[in-house]
């Protein structure tokens, strides 16, 4: 099984640690949070796996190698331009010739995605989109006004919850040749799927979940991971200091 990992920003929000170092490359705990990505994806049958560089590619390129010390077989596409979190999944065409993965290389879940896959295949969709329920705390009073300007609800500070994207997905071979060439982003790809007349499939994921890239949520994964390891990697120890 093969997976497609995105790994080429350039993690402007944690500037000004990623100015000389890729988000992938961040450490969660004793480990690259990449790293952990790769072992959880080999857990459930990932073999191969094209890593999609551009910001330090050659940082990524030296640290992962040829993935057999993983257990894997990596290899690597360079962005000269920036393409979007799809864009550069067009160069795969005509190269997979079954479902795969494609997800961000800088979170951190704790999901079961030999189940993602299973789904998917079950379901037959072009693609599934894996997502988390995000609750978002409104600080303000949020009136309902109808047209015209009369006033007829009013909430002091609710919660909203949305169902968001993790970054994770399970996608056809059949979808790459959707893709066009230039600059283009999943967003885009899922509506112009749906405008295309195709369902999309999504699984909920009720467990953990964070976006490396935002400074609160990466606290929070290193204060787990080096408190539970296994919460993430079931039966990994630590190197012994």
């Amino acid at each position: 099984m093969r997976a497609v990992i995105l790994a080429g920003g350039k993690g402007t929000r944690l500037r000004p640690f990623t100015t000389s170092f890729p988000k992938p490359l961040m450490p969660v705990g004793d480990i690259p949070i990449l790293e952990i990505v790769l072992r959880q994806l080999r857990m459930h049958g990932v073999t191969d796996v094209t890593m999609l560089t551009g910001h330090l590619a050659y940082l990524l390129e030296g640290y992962f190698t040829d993935g057999s010390h993983l257990g894997m077989k990596i290899e690597y596409i360079r962005e000269d331009n920036p393409l979007g979190t799809a864009g550069p999944l067009r160069s795969l065409t005509g190269k997979v010739f079954d479902d795969f993965f494609v997800m961000n290389g800088d979170l951190l879940c704790n999901m079961d995605f030999s189940d993602l896959m299973k789904q998917h295949k079950s379901e037959a969709n072009p693609v599934t989109v894996s997502t988390y329920v995000r609750s978002e705390k409104i600080e303000l009073g949020v009136l309902k006004v109808a047209e015209g300007g009369r006033v007829y609800g009013y909430e002091e500070k609710p919660t909203l919850r949305y169902d968001v994207s993790m970054g994770v997905y399970a996608m056809s071979p059949s979808v790459l040749e959707r893709i066009p060439d230039g600059f283009y982003d999943m967003p885009t790809l899922i509506l112009d799927l749906l405008a295309a007349g195709f369902e999309v499939g999504s699984r909920r994921h009720d467990g953990l979940w964070l976006d490396i890239g935002r400074p609160d949520d990466y606290d929070e994964a290193n204060y787990l991971f080096r408190n539970d390891p296994e919460l993430f990697l079931p039966g990994y120890a630590p190197p012994s200091r």
